[in-house]
């Protein structure tokens, strides 16, 4: 049933600030829903599915890259900023999709990619016609070989999936690329590189885009010396372990998280503020916490990432620190926090907090995704009693697809199926990402378990039938209804961004919220005590005791006897 409450969807719709507290929904578009039947999901597909996400509560669409790509980095390799793949649609479908949402009052945040393109990208090919030298080649980053007629790299650089971070093209040169050799970054010195993503942001602005997800947000300002820096020495104190101090002082990095990066946002946030209501950015910066607040302040782009819970242990002490430090960098930036447990990047988190102790989602893939190791009723137990206390905090809510439904990480995906860079260039030693990006379940049966008419490129496991919505869709115990509760609840309590902490005993984080609501976690292996108060929802299954908390459980209550 569509959302007809206009009056609520007209004031959410003019209201500047909409993003300060909002629950934001990340769709991957190719593993959400396909409509045409060609085993890819497509924007017709995200349209097909407007209801369930309609019903869900949330505030907005986050639509990560559906530009037209190679897909040699799941769409993050991007050929054209300006269009959509003719795999996923066009740009009328775009826009039929973003009158949609708007129409049952949910945002449209798009990804937007800016420290590289693909190596299919106009200006690309353009660099790689002309000669070293040129204007066109300067758009990006290309250097002159070492050794030999310049037959080694211009240094020993790292990519991040893996293998060498330069790749040599015919006439000799070498060009930069972070990412995967089909990603060469883009020199943000150049004038024509910051004009042509002004055109960028304007273009989707003017298409009636509420925001962006800025990608590697950190990444884009560089100051390359003649002299190249060894990777030891630009990697140097960013391992826990190594106790040598890094060798460049914050802002000054010639990789990442210059300060000039300030320049190039201010630019951007010109163009977000020449809208009404201003649109909106969130930045995924991988920095200390200390310099998160720079790209979250409202001259920069508005508000970041806060990762520190997807990194976390299922540990009362850690979730308090980690919200109190948040909070307090959100008060010093201007901007509301943000909380996030899944995305398109990590092991979900219903199987993250259901591995032994003291083993990261990270290590168990490194260490081949051992099904054995996952304890899934502790993980989605866990996991739900997490999602209903970051709701309850001041700040912005990220979920990603399918978490709505509990679903566990896909693990033991055969080799000669897996799709993500990271795998192939560590040569099998990274299991990557592919994982979390297996298409939705939407049915119990049927070849695609309802995502299509055919089976999707990564495959589906047997046990995706009893995650699919069709399962849950009526079942009032099931993850699915619970978000439902949990989001439609959370619209109706969340009033200012306060915060006052309680004070309940060891395993338990605590806090009362504006209006005289409660939310109570209890991390510890035994139950404990609730404090006054009528219980609004938990997370996990009815008290077996009145006034005792279970084991890995989150209640909200309302302290003022006021019954929902």
């Amino acid at each position: 049933m569509a959302n007809t409450d206009g009056v609520a969807i007209e004031r959410r719709r003019n209201d500047a600030g909409w993003w300060r507290q909002a629950t934001v929904y990340q769709i991957y578009p190719r593993s959400f829903a396909d409509a045409n039947g060609d085993g890819v999901g497509d924007l017709e597909g995200v349209l097909s599915r407007i209801d369930h996400l309609d019903q869900l509560g949330i505030d907005a669409v986050w639509l990560s890259p559906f530009y037209p790509s190679a897909l040699a980095d799941g769409g993050y390799d991007v050929d054209d900023y300006r269009d959509v793949s003719p795999e996923l649609g066009d740009l009328a479908t775009f826009d039929r999709l973003v009158a949609a949402l708007h129409e049952r009052g949910i945002k449209v945040i798009v990804d937007i990619v800016p420290n590289h393109s693909s190596d299919r990208h106009r200006l690309f090919q353009d660099a790689l016609a002309a000669a070293p030298g040129s204007p066109e080649r300067d758009r990006y980053i290309f250097r002159d070989g070492t050794g030999l007629r310049g037959t080694e790299p211009p240094s020993d650089w790292n990519s991040f999936f893996g293998g060498p971070a330069w790749t040599r093209v015919p006439d000799g040169q070498w060009y930069l690329h972070l990412f995967a050799a089909e990603q060469p970054d883009w020199n943000w010195h150049h004038p024509d590189v910051r004009a042509d993503f002004l055109r960028t942001l304007r273009f989707w602005g003017d298409r009636g885009v509420d925001g962006f997800r800025v990608d590697v947000a950190h990444l884009l300002a560089k100051d390359l010396p003649t002299e190249l820096p060894s990777w030891a020495e630009l990697t140097r104190g960013t391992d826990p372990a190594d106790p040598a101090a890094p060798l460049y002082p914050a802002g000054h990095h010639p990789l990442w998280d210059r300060d000039e990066l300030d320049e190039i946002y201010a630019q951007w946030r010109a163009v977000f503020d020449s809208y009404s209501p201003p649109l909106t950015a969130v930045a995924e910066a991988w920095v200390p916490a200390e310099r998160r607040v720079r790209y979250a302040s409202k001259q920069n782009l508005g508000q970041a990432f806060n990762f520190d819970l997807l990194e976390t242990s299922w540990d009362a002490g850690r979730f308090g620190q980690i919200i109190r430090d948040n909070l307090g960098l959100a008060a010093k930036s201007g901007a509301s926090s943000t909380w996030v447990f899944s995305n398109h990047d990590v092991v979900r988190h219903a199987t993250r907090f259901g591995l032994p102790a003291g083993l990261s989602g990270r290590r168990w893939l490194l260490d081949g995704a051992d099904p054995a190791l996952e304890d899934r009723v502790t993980g989605l137990r866990r996991a739900r009693a997490a999602t209903l206390l970051a709701m309850a905090l001041p700040g912005s809510m990220y979920f990603y697809q399918g978490e709505e439904l509990g679903l566990p990480e896909v693990g033991d995906i055969p080799a000669d199926r897996r799709q993500d860079p990271a795998f192939f260039r560590s040569k099998g030693t990274d299991l990557g990402r592919d994982g979390a990006r297996v298409a939705l379940p939407w049915t119990s049966t049927g070849v695609s378990f309802g995502f299509g008419d055919c089976a999707p490129p990564l495959p589906q496991p047997a046990w995706f039938a009893d995650f699919s919505v069709e399962r849950e869709r009526d079942d009032p115990a099931s993850t699915l209804s619970f978000y439902r509760r949990a989001l439609r609840l959370r619209r109706e309590l969340i009033q200012d961004e306060t915060l006052e902490w309680l004070e309940l005993g060891p395993d338990i984080v605590g806090f009362r919220r504006g209006g005289g609501w409660i939310a109570v976690t209890n991390f510890g292996p035994r139950p404990r005590p609730l404090p006054a108060g009528d219980v609004l929802l938990l997370s996990g299954e009815p008290l077996d005791t009145p006034g005792l908390l279970p084991a890995d459980t989150t209640a909200w209550l309302r302290s003022d006897g006021h019954r929902s």
